[in-house]
C-alpha cells in the first residue's frame, strides 16, 4: 500500500469517527438545543440548526448560493451537490463535536458537510459569509480533484485565496509566527504538509499562513491563469508534482525555494526597517529641517534681491 493510500485510509477512518461523534453527541443530548435541530431545505442546500438560530439559517442560505455563484465564477467549476450544513449556537458543543477548540468551521467534503461554530460568527475576522464560502471552497476543490492529489496546503491556500485570505483558525496571539519561522529556518516544509496539518494551536497557525502566502507568491509570479491552470491539471488527473512542471517549468522543490528566498529577502527588508525606524526618522526630519532652511535663505536672498532692484529703479 502507497503513503498516498495509506494516509486516504487514516483520513477516512478520521472523517467516520467524526460522524459518529456527531451523531453519539445528538442522542446523548436529547435535551439539548443541538439535539432539537430542524431543517431549512432549498434546491441547494439544506440548513441544520436549532429553532433559535433561524434567522441565521435564511442567511445561511443565501450566504451559500452567493458563495457558490462566486466560487463558480472564480474557479470556473461548477457545484451541482447539495451539501448539508450544520450551524452549532454553543461553542462547547462546536468543541465537542469537532474535537478542535481554536477553529470556527469545518468542511468534510466526502459527506458534503459543513459544520459552523455559529457563536464565533461576525466575531473578529469571522464574518458569517466568508466563513461559508472558505468552506464550499473546500467541497468544490475535492469535489473536482480526485484524493490525493490535492495536497493539504493548497487546499487550505486556495480557500484562503477566494475568501480574502480567511482563516478557520481564532486569533493567533503571535502575529509574526511566518516571518519569524523564515528568519529562523523553521518553516514548515511543504512536503509535510500535504496530507495533514500539525495539530498543535502554533504549528497549526504557521501552516496556515504557510499555505496562503505560498498561493500568493503563485499568483504574483505567474499570474491568476497559473493558478487557475494548476487547479485544472490536478482536475484533469495529473499528479501535482506533474502539474507544477508542467505549468512552471520548475520542480515543486525549486517553487518552494524560491517563495522562500523572495520571503526571507522582503523579511528582513521590513524587520530591517521596523528597526532603524527611529533612525530613519531622525534623518528624515534632519533632511527636512535642512530643506526649511535652504528654502528660508533662497527667499530671504531673493526678497533683498527684489529691494535691491527697487532702489535702483529710484
Amino acid at each position: 500500500m502507497t503513503v498516498a493510500m495509506r494516509m486516504l485510509n487514516i483520513e477516512n477512518k478520521a472523517i467516520r469517527r467524526l460522524i459518529m461523534l456527531i451523531a453519539l453527541f445528538i442522542i446523548c443530548n436529547q435535551n439539548s438545543a443541538a439535539a432539537r435541530m430542524v431543517v431549512l431545505s432549498t434546491a441547494e442546500v439544506n440548513i441544520h440548526y436549532a429553532p433559535v438560530l433561524k434567522n441565521a439559517a435564511r442567511e445561511a442560505v443565501q450566504f451559500y448560493r452567493e458563495s457558490k455563484v462566486e466560487l463558480e465564477e472564480t474557479l470556473g467549476w461548477q457545484y451541482p451537490l447539495k451539501p448539508d450544513v450544520i450551524l452549532v449556537k454553543n461553542n462547547n458543543d462546536f468543541n465537542r463535536i469537532t474535537g478542535y477548540s481554536y477553529i470556527v468551521a469545518l468542511a468534510i467534503p466526502n459527506k458534503k458537510l459543513i459544520i459552523i461554530d455559529y457563536s464565533k460568527m461576525g466575531q473578529g475576522p469571522f464574518p458569517f459569509k466568508k466563513t461559508m464560502k472558505h468552506e464550499v471552497c473546500h467541497l468544490m476543490l475535492h469535489h473536482h480533484i480526485a484524493g490525493g492529489k490535492l495536497p493539504k496546503w493548497l487546499d487550505e491556500g486556495i480557500a484562503q485565496w477566494v475568501s480574502d485570505g480567511m482563516m478557520e483558525l481564532l486569533m493567533n496571539p503571535k502575529r509574526r509566527s511566518l516571518e519569524d519561522a523564515i528568519l529562523a529556518g523553521r518553516y514548515l516544509p511543504l512536503r509535510d504538509l500535504i496530507y495533514r496539518f500539525p495539530r498543535d494551536r502554533q504549528s497549526l497557525w504557521l501552516a496556515y499562513e504557510e499555505s496562503k502566502s505560498m498561493v500568493a507568491f503563485i499568483e504574483k509570479r505567474y499570474g491568476r491563469e497559473g493558478v487557475l491552470n494548476l487547479l485544472n491539471h490536478l482536475k484533469a488527473g495529473q499528479e501535482f508534482d506533474e502539474a507544477v512542471y508542467k505549468n512552471f517549468s520548475v520542480s515543486v522543490d525549486a517553487l518552494e525555494n524560491t517563495w522562500q528566498r523572495q520571503l526571507k529577502k522582503r523579511t528582513r527588508f521590513f524587520t530591517f526597517a521596523a528597526t532603524h525606524m527611529y533612525e530613519f526618522l531622525f534623518v528624515l526630519a534632519a533632511l527636512l529641517t535642512v530643506a526649511g532652511f535652504i528654502r528660508f535663505v533662497l527667499k530671504k536672498r531673493a526678497y533683498k534681491d527684489e529691494e535691491d532692484e527697487d532702489d535702483d529703479d529710484f
